[in-house]
């Protein structure tokens, strides 16, 4: 008799032992997701970072150079 209650004792704790140690590799599992998101987050943003410094360089460059036509189109007319 105390043999099987011990027994039902055991089988009734093995289930939730199993339970628990599933639930931690979760919770562990959802901390490496949220660190990934992180990284790609940052990756995305110094991407975006760079692109628009290129294209604000690109429109930079390419105004001054419309200004210096610019300028030299006056400067033929006033001559």
């Amino acid at each position: 008799m105390k043999k099987t209650l011990l027994f039902l004792a055991f089988a009734a704790l093995v289930p939730i032992t199993l339970s628990a140690q599933g639930a931690k590799q979760e919770i562990k599992g959802a901390g490496q997701d949220i660190k990934d998101a992180g990284k790609k987050t940052g990756d995305a943003a110094k991407k975006t970072g760079r692109a628009t410094k290129k294209a604000s360089k690109k429109v930079v460059h390419k105004s001054s150079k419309k200004i210096k036509e610019g300028a030299e189109k006056l400067e033929d007319k006033s001559k």
